[in-house]
């Protein structure tokens, strides 16, 4: 049984999020370190393109998660840490076409934080989840 996002009566749908997420009993859960947009030999993408670092800091969390058992449908919390919001906000559209090849239409619930600054140079987007698999 997959997680269940929560809608309480009377809310309007929330776009690209959910409020929260019903995780089934018997669940495992994974916890994904924060991800940026490296490549495997740790080469950061992208280079002042938040769209492509978010698409590749994505894909890397999906990578981690299918090592577990897992797909995107698993998702159940994500904070996404970024050094810009508006830069985020121009970038949305792209943004969500990442989301959507990636991740189809599930959507977990998320936080979107703007910080000063992210650990390794130039990366400009930070991704952090967790995903409930399957029991096992």
């Amino acid at each position: 049984m997959d997680p269940t996002p929560l809608l309480p009566p009377g809310w309007a749908a929330p776009r690209g999020y959910a409020n929260g997420m019903l995780v089934p009993a018997g669940a495992r859960l994974c916890f994904v370190a924060g991800q940026i947009a490296w490549d495997p030999e740790q080469r950061l993408v992208g280079a002042g393109d938040l769209a492509l670092q978010f698409r590749t800091a994505l894909a890397n969390v999906l990578a981690v998660v299918a090592e577990a058992g897992g797909e995107a449908r698993h998702l159940v919390s994500m904070t996404v840490y970024v050094t810009d919001k508006r830069a985020y906000l121009e970038a949305t559209r792209e943004i969500g076409r990442h989301w959507r090849e990636l991740c189809g239409r599930h959507f977990p619930s998320m936080a979107l934080v703007e910080v000063a600054d992210l650990l390794e140079e130039g990366a400009l987007v930070e991704i952090q989840a967790v995903a409930a698999l399957p029991g096992g």
